[in-house]
């Protein structure tokens, strides 16, 4: 035996090696994106045996994207298509008691409420069961805890009789055959008489988002906001769904409206309350702030309604705070008075004593644990979970498992597509006793904000990935990790950046840059993965990718958000600036005559801000950017935005010289004279945000100026480029344009 293990040792070292050693990884190209599955919402079974969950794929040859339902054994086990759905089919909920599912399907010809039986040993499902017929089609369906009805939204006609548990047939009617008179008529023509007539990529119609109750067992439904000409829920980029919740007993119900009289100007929703056992019960107002008030959460327990809400009216960028609503006393609280984040989004503890909540920082998110009843007098009662020697990446879909205190969420970075990890351990560290801060939260200072983080020692939990969509796929790609510097801008302020190295990275090299300008402008850079602006793509073809999160950017504080505010390009240009500056002196590996600089929404105004302002760039793509705010103001459809921005209309200012009014002050029209770099510009016709006039009229310029320039312009694409074979198309064209002058 001896001999013949050591002749295969000899035969061994004298035969080149293929299986043991590794294949060397590659660069991502555009088509390693397009195969990445996508994950989307997630839901969790009652007895926290059952994930499930739904994943994108996109077909790049046929032009579209299916998304599939899915599930498999928390425990582990490999996934399985769940059994009744179809490709299409969303919105899985298990049953409280875990013995069915909900989700919608469009099977029957129309997106409809369906159920079906599901076997909690196995996770087998059987028995598909459709519950709604409604002529509007159903949407965002809520099951009660008690089974015994679904909440779900339908677009309807306000002016159709309401359709009601007695008489559904009437208002279902009126609605089916407006519907078919619609769509047979060769007059297309609309008639306006209110604002937010269009909305992002569509015109809104004359037919309104309302909220209707189901009976399961009867199939009987009523409109809970009948004749309503406002949309319920009000429009949210976040989704939402539903924008309301269930009480523990299932006789009530909170949920969002926006009644201002002209809802293009303000975003000031609140929460409603409902009594669901009396047909004749008025929606009851709970929040009080002036700002938007979203995402209603009731106690387990019952006692206590949650939601974020933000306190300025018309700013849609204020704080998220956590609020707390006592349904005894009927009283709220903000439970972090101080903590100078924004809440995004939260989930009760089983025991009712505690929230889980995940908020920006830094680039990068945590998830905190909250006492329901506020941050203690001592400062003590704040916790945040971390996962220490990982990327700390971001973190959504907050899922509190039965039967322990494991966390389940979907993390993402700027190295992996989204995935569903779980946190194991009782979340209860031991807190300094020591503490002895009399403040309850948090008072401005990063120093001060870190102290709160780490209230005695950080819980350092690690996390297990739960699901592995693409760990085949990502294990092929070279993908460098986010690496964060900081700077001081020159008023003083602490401010971040980002960098990201190419495949095969060799420091001795010289390597042009891809410069990239976040929208928003409240939005930020971070660890975090796109399928749109994707850091790691950009940096694919041998640029390094330098991101800064300029004054605007959350995630340092509401200070350094509301610095954009009135100052489109005063601060967070020269933060922008001098950030590049501190990464070409930190990172000698940067060639700094070989940058380019691309942005997208404000990233496209603060690129065409650019071209008139310096000339350091050898090429700029400017994406769905702002040119001249004047007309931009009368073309979008979201008035609250630009009012609030710049502090007004533009007549408030007319007669008044352009230093004094933001409009013109900070138009980048206004420096034409100026523009003498490459410039691309991309647009979508159906883009009602920033009209697609702001694309012509930039391109226009730069013809006329004889600057070198071209336009990418997408009749079929609205604010964000969607359609997989336009999205080839863009990175294309982008990667081709930053070749052609600065590679």
């Amino acid at each position: 035996m001896r001999k013949l293990f050591l002749a295969a040792a000899l035969l061994a070292a004298l035969t080149p090696s293929f299986s043991q050693t590794a294949p060397a990884k590659r660069p991502m190209t555009f088509e390693d994106m397009m195969n990445m599955k996508r994950l989307g919402d997630t839901a969790v079974s009652p007895d926290g045996k059952w994930l499930a969950y739904s994943v994108t794929s996109v077909d790049l040859a046929k032009n579209r994207k299916t998304a599939e339902l899915w599930l498999q054994a928390i425990a582990g086990g490999e996934p399985k298509k769940i059994d009744v759905t179809q490709p299409g089919d969303s919105g899985l909920q298990f049953s409280a008691d875990g013995r069915s599912v909900l989700f919608l399907s469009g099977r029957a010809g129309s997106q409809q409420v369906w159920t079906a039986d599901f076997d909690t040993a196995t996770g087998a499902t059987a028995n598909p069961k459709k519950l709604t017929s409604i002529a509007t089609e159903a949407g965002d369906a809520l099951w009660s805890p008690d089974g015994r009805s679904v909440i779900f939204t339908s677009s309807v006609y306000p002016d159709c009789p309401a359709v009601t548990a007695a008489d559904a047939a009437t208002g279902n009617q009126c609605n089916a055959e407006r519907d078919a008179a619609k769509a047979a008529s060769p007059v297309k023509a609309q008639i306006f008489t209110h604002l937010l007539y269009r909305h992002w990529d569509h015109f809104t119609g004359p037919k309104r988002s309302h909220l209707f109750l189901l009976d399961v067992a009867t199939g009987g439904m009523r409109d809970l906001t009948p004749n309503d000409p406002r949309d319920v829920p009000p429009f949210s980029l976040g989704g939402g769904g539903c924008g309301c919740a269930f009480s523990p007993d299932s006789k009530e119900l909170a949920f969002t409206e926006n009644l201002d009289p002209e809802p293009a100007t303000s975003v000031s929703a609140k929460i409603f309350t409902l009594d669901l056992t009396n047909a004749a019960a008025k929606p009851v107002a709970v929040s009080t702030s002036k700002g938007g008030n979203f995402n209603p959460a009731y106690s387990p327990d019952g006692k206590y309604l949650a939601w974020r809400s933000e306190e300025r009216a018309g700013y849609e960028a204020d704080k998220f705070r956590l609020f707390v609503y006592d349904r005894t006393t009927r009283q709220a609280k903000d439970l972090l008075p101080k903590f100078d984040r924004w809440v995004d989004e939260f989930a009760w503890a089983a025991d009712s004593k505690s929230i889980y909540f995940a908020a920006g920082h830094e680039g990068a998110s945590a998830i905190f644990k909250i006492r329901s009843s506020g941050i203690a007098a001592n400062g003590m009662g704040l916790e945040r979970f971390i996962a220490p020697g990982q990327d700390p990446g971001e973190y959504s879909g907050i899922n509190v498992l039965a039967g322990s205190n494991d966390l389940l969420a979907s993390r993402m970075s700027v190295r992996e597509p989204g995935e569903v990890v779980r946190f194991s351990g009782y979340f209860d560290p031991a807190l300094n006793p020591g503490e002895a801060d009399a403040e309850a939260g948090f008072t401005g200072s990063k120093a001060e904000f870190n102290r709160l983080l780490n209230l005695g020692e950080p819980v350092k939990k690690s996390w297990s990935a739960i699901t592995h969509l693409n760990d085949a796929l990502l294990a092929q790609l070279d993908l460098a990790k986010l690496d964060p510097y900081w700077f001081t801008a020159a008023d003083g302020a602490k401010l971040e950046g980002f960098i990201v190295r190419p495949p095969a990275f060799d420091p001795a090299k010289k390597y042009p840059v891809k410069f990239l300008i976040h929208g928003g402008p409240q939005g930020n850079w971070g660890d975090a993965w796109s399928y749109r602006w994707n850091a790691e793509l950009f940096a694919a073809n041998g640029y390094v990718v330098v991101m800064v999160n300029m004054r605007g950017s959350t995630g340092y504080g509401q200070a350094i958000t509301d610095g954009v505010n009135g100052d489109w390009g005063g601060k967070p240009f020269t933060d922008l600036m001098q950030g590049l500056d501190e990464a070409e002196k930190k990172f000698p590996f940067i060639d700094k005559n070989r940058e380019c600089a691309l942005g997208a929404s404000y990233g496209g105004f603060m690129a065409n801000w650019v071209l008139g302002h310096t000339d350091r760039f050898k090429c700029i793509v400017s994406h769905d950017g702002m040119f001249n705010p004047e007309s931009a103001f009368g073309t979008t459809e979201e008035d609250w935005f630009n009012i609030w921005e710049f502090k007004g209309h533009p007549w408030d200012y007319y007669g008044k010289p352009d230093s004094e009014n933001p409009f013109r002050k900070w138009a980048p029209m206004m420096s034409a004279k100026n523009f003498k770099t490459p410039t691309l510009v991309i647009h979508g016709q159906l883009d009602y945000r920033l009209d697609v006039s702001e694309g012509f009229q930039l391109f226009d310029t730069l013809q006329l100026l004889k600057v070198p320039s071209k336009m990418l312009y997408f009749p079929d694409e609205g604010h964000w480029v969607l359609k997989p074979q336009n999205s080839q198309l863009w990175w294309k064209t982008v990667n081709d344009w930053v070749d052609e002058w600065a590679k």
